[in-house]
């Protein structure tokens, strides 16, 4: 799929990722986080499903 910053001619690639969120005090990382990433500038998609885990995880944790 073709990048959606305006500009970049880059494709979004699958890959696994860290992924870092800092929710009011708190930091969270995840390691192995399957994302899309460009190949040129690098922005980071991630697909609803999950966003849906990650945010179980964090709820689980507090």
């Amino acid at each position: 799929m073709k990048c959606s910053i305006q500009g970049c001619p880059g494709e979004y690639e699958e890959k696994m990722i860290i992924h870092v969120v800092m929710r009011d005090k708190d930091f969270y990382m995840f390691d192995h986080v399957p994302a899309e990433v460009c190949s040129i500038c690098g922005d980071t998609l991630l697909k609803s499903e999950t966003i849906r885990k990650l945010e179980k995880c964090m709820k689980e944790k507090k």
